[in-house]
């Protein structure tokens, strides 16, 4: 690429130089990006069986074909390949004398924990038939039950789509494999890997647009390549579709495509509600910033998007409509919640007290919206109160971990939600590593309590001590952006060039931010003193330059 600010690697440094135009990861030549081994410890240990830390005047770059970027989606595609071998035990069949069946005999996708929610999914009867349609077929469950209920599609739009036309893909190669055309199969097997493939490559996107987001640290995406939550999660669920959304909305902000970037994010509220928590940071920034046209227009296109893809299903089918919005409303504290921490531990009897099945927990509802709200409101302040406007990455994690923390659900899979966040938010390998291990660690506790103390399964109390383990992880990945925000001279990625200090004006300010990167402040509330002392002091920009270490 012909760039100004592209250079080999044998071409000296040039101190003092910024770009003229903001650039990308795919316009920076080697020169300009940070060796992992030079800032991460964990990076300098495994390099040393291939001749320790890269040399300062080594010679990168010369590879034509394994540049960084494929590197990391070669890293991902492994993980994915050993995560659908993970679920793999679920996929076994045996013959019952009247055809194949799942072999989930004696609880084996717990014992095997190999659960994923994909292969019930198609034996839904919004699903496993030519003639339904999700959000217009209803159908029975616990049929002939005191518990029978008239059920429809109980994801949002988009997800759901997508399952239909999965399953609609899995009835055809079925159709195909009876005339000996393809390999056959169990049809909710063929429909989970169907789905598995199209998720497999939703999550590829997510890494693709990481490597793109993290510009100078391009490495750092590694970490969200080779996560243990994407072996354990990435066929739990339809997340995937979600990630890569969201993060390809972010990867159209930094590039300064506001429009793009609003109909990215609001597609990812079809598919999962999170995206649209970035809308949140975006507008406190905007305003710090001076910025509102840009972030008018990208909420604008968030708001078209998503009543695109809901309008017209929301008017021709209201009741299965809604059915994802009054499941949620319904929905009591779930296992992983710490409300039910709370309750297990305590013997407290929970907001509502005990409730009749399918009556809706107003108090515990508003309780956790309310939550929400108020740790929603205390990261607007820090985005308007911190001395250096903070990065966009650093507010969506907060965010997305505020809802996580405080809702009523955590389903294992939306962990997989922070994962790319967190890369952005705080590049440090050996703690985001140590977060991402401990998270899909109480997949196997939570796959024994399901299985029921009567099958020799763990006690409530064993798989909820690790859910407080997990929770208390993230707390402190919270507090540690926070300190950062507090004192931005130990931002990994606005130091991003301290181990070059013949290029410190070429530090950056937000790599995400698009619009906001280096854009001075147009307001910003007073800074308490005692949240000065040990923070530098930033231009009269209101950004400028932060402290570099030494």
């Amino acid at each position: 690429m012909s760039t100004s600010t592209e250079r080999t690697s044998t071409d000296p440094p040039l101190p003092g130089r910024r770009p003229e135009s903001p650039v990308d990861s795919g316009s920076l030549g080697p020169a300009d990006r940070v060796p992992p081994t030079w800032t991460e410890p964990l990076a300098q240990r495994i390099s040393r069986p291939f001749g320790g830390r890269l040399g300062r005047h080594a010679q990168v770059g010369r590879q034509w074909f394994w540049t960084p970027l494929r590197v990391v989606l070669l890293f991902a595609v492994v993980v994915l390949a050993a995560a659908w071998l993970f679920k793999a035990p679920c996929q076994v069949t045996y013959d019952s004398g009247s055809g194949p069946q799942l072999d989930w005999r004696d609880h084996r996708q717990y014992t095997a924990m190999c659960y994923t929610d994909i292969i019930p999914r198609y034996g839904m009867g919004d699903l496993a038939s030519d003639d339904v349609f999700p959000y217009k077929t209803a159908w029975l469950e616990n049929r002939g039950t005191p518990q029978e209920k008239v059920r429809y599609m109980e994801y949002p739009v988009l997800t759901g789509l997508f399952q239909w036309i999965n399953a609609r893909a899995a009835d055809g190669w079925a159709a195909l494999a009876a005339l000996g055309l393809l390999p056959g199969g169990l049809t909710s097997v063929l429909y989970f890997n169907l789905s598995a493939f199209w998720l497999a490559a939703a999550w590829l996107v997510t890494v693709w647009a990481l490597v793109r987001l993290c510009r100078r640290r391009l490495w750092d995406a590694a970490i969200a390549a080779v996560s243990p939550l994407v072996f354990v999660h990435a066929f739990t669920n339809f997340d995937a579709l979600a990630t890569a959304l969201g993060t390809t909305g972010l990867l159209a902000w930094a590039r300064r495509r506001p429009v793009l970037a609003g109909v990215l994010i609001g597609l990812g509220g079809a598919a999962k509600l999170y995206p649209l928590f970035f809308l949140g940071p975006l507008l406190v920034l905007a305003w710090r910033a001076g910025k509102a046209a840009d972030a008018a227009r990208a909420v604008l296109a968030a708001a078209l998007a998503w009543l695109a893809v809901n309008l017209p299903i929301l008017v021709l089918f209201p009741t299965g409509w809604g059915e994802f919005f009054r499941l949620n409303n319904q929905r009591p504290a779930d296992p992983d919640s710490l409300y039910n921490v709370l309750m297990h531990f305590t013997g407290w009897a929970g907001f509502d007290g005990e409730l009749p099945p399918g009556a809706t927990p107003i108090v515990l509802n508003s309780v956790s919206l309310a939550l929400f709200l108020l740790a929603c409101a205390a990261i607007a302040w820090l985005a308007l109160a911190a001395p250096v406007r903070p990065r966009m990455a650093q507010l969506c994690f907060l965010v997305v971990a505020a809802f996580l923390l405080t809702n009523k659900v955590w389903s294992p899979q939306y962990s997989l939600w922070l994962v790319p966040l967190a890369v952005l938010a705080i590049p440090r390998w050996r703690l985001l590593l140590t977060w991402m291990l401990v998270d899909a660690a109480v997949w196997a506790p939570r796959m024994y309590y399901y299985l029921g103390t009567a099958n020799k399964g763990l006690p409530e109390g064993w798989f909820l001590g690790a859910v407080v383990v997990r929770d208390a992880v993230v707390v402190a990945l919270c507090v540690l952006v926070v300190r950062e925000v507090l004192n931005p001279s130990l931002d990994k990625v606005r130091t991003t060039l301290a181990v070059r200090p013949e290029r410190v004006e070429d530090a950056l300010d937000d790599p995400c931010g698009g619009p906001f990167d280096g854009a001075p402040d147009r307001f910003r509330l007073p800074t308490p003193r005692a949240l000065l002392r040990r923070t530098p002091t930033p231009s009269r920009a209101g950004q400028g330059r932060v402290g570099v270490r030494p």
